[in-house]
């Protein structure tokens, strides 16, 4: 008999954690609750880069446990009894999600990037459960052919036309042969996406300048001169300098350095990368 894709979306995240020696997720996780801090703004004092795995797949867990109950339940669809409880589903997901990407795009580590490459086909398998689901988007038609003689605000009109819209552009309406296909086309994006990102941060890293002159540096300002020292310090360059890359082609310092050499290579070092073999994105 065929597992529906939810259960075996359930399967991968229960395994996962295993596979990646990571701790299972417990109340003393710091996304287990809501922060206290003013907005609940992220506690970064508590926070350990392994709490973002666990918390991650407990919420994608959780999120398809309430997506199920939604799509099971049976009452009538109706936009409270669907449309209020899909948009108060994943809280944990979310709120575990947006500190990591965040963390994960400004301040990026190993273990971080570890934990990316495992989550990427995960998550794309995590959406499809949710986004394939022919139980859950039946509901959801139901309330969307019916919205305009359901006397909905218009607020909830736009919600449901545009979630009926986000289903059907995930491939809701194709075929179980074609949906079977899309989870692949989305798992193999999923990575390929990830590994691009990590060549590009990689490449980037990897041009950035060694200046073992100070000289070289003249017509940065003091501050410039020593973030450049402390970065090289970080890299175990202690007395040198290191100027990193920008995400830019025209990288800010060009407009400041007065050595011209020291300006060409820096501009030809952020042009060229991702065609170095190791990172080449091409």
């Amino acid at each position: 008999m065929r597992r529906p894709a939810f259960i075996l979306a359930l399967l991968v995240c229960a395994v996962s954690l295993t596979a990646l020696g990571q701790e299972a997720f417990t109340e003393d996780n710091p996304f287990a609750k809501a922060s206290t801090l003013p907005y609940q703004a992220p506690p970064f004092d508590r926070i350990k880069d392994s709490d973002y795995l666990p918390a991650i797949e407990e919420g994608m867990r959780q999120e398809l446990a309430e997506m199920e109950a939604i799509a099971a339940n049976p009452d009538a669809p109706t936009f409270e009894n669907t449309f209020v409880a899909m948009e108060k589903s994943g809280t944990l997901l979310r709120r575990v999600s947006r500190v990591f990407g965040s963390v994960a795009q400004a301040n990026t580590n190993p273990a971080l990037q570890k934990i990316q490459t495992a989550l990427a086909p995960k998550q794309a398998a995590h959406r499809d459960a949710i986004s394939l689901n022919p139980k859950l988007f039946a509901r959801v038609k139901a309330i969307y052919d019916q919205r305009e003689t359901l006397q909905l605000t218009p607020d909830q009109k736009r919600l449901v036309e545009r979630s009926y819209r986000d289903f059907v552009r995930s491939g809701a309406l194709l075929t179980d042969e074609q949906k079977t296909r899309l989870r692949e086309i989305n798992k193999e994006q999923s990575k390929l996406s990830n590994d691009f990102r990590q060549k590009i941060l990689a490449a980037t890293n990897a041009a950035a300048l060694v200046i073992d002159d100070k000289a070289l540096l003249e017509g940065l300002s003091e501050s410039d001169i020593a973030a450049a020292a402390a970065i090289a310090k970080q890299r175990g360059l202690e007395g040198k300098y290191v100027l990193t890359l920008q995400n830019t082609t025209m990288q800010p310092a060009l407009s400041s350095l007065r050595n011209r050499e020291l300006r060409e290579r820096l501009f030809k070092a952020s042009a060229a990368r991702g065609t170095e073999p190791e990172f080449d994105t091409r």
